[in-house]
């Protein structure tokens, strides 16, 4: 059997200014199904998020904008 390997995809998210901000976006990608974490790196404007498996850019641009911040492009 062989072991399954987390996804690492890291997207850009405007308008994050604070530790609010980081807390409101960690929140709303921690409640997607799979998500293991959540790194925010305010100074770049990044979210990483580890899952299982690869998220839809649907599902977490829904999730930054429930937030009440933009994703911008798709993810990498």
């Amino acid at each position: 059997m062989t072991e399954q390997r987390p996804v690492v995809q890291t997207y850009t998210v405007t308008g994050m200014t604070c530790e609010h901000c980081v807390k409101a976006v960690t929140e709303e990608l921690s409640a997607l199904p799979g998500v293991d974490e959540v790194r925010i790196d305010l100074t770049s404007g990044t979210a990483t998020i580890t899952s299982a498996a690869p998220l839809a850019v649907e599902s977490v641009r829904a999730a930054v904008d429930e937030a009440g911040y933009e994703l911008v492009g798709g993810g990498v």
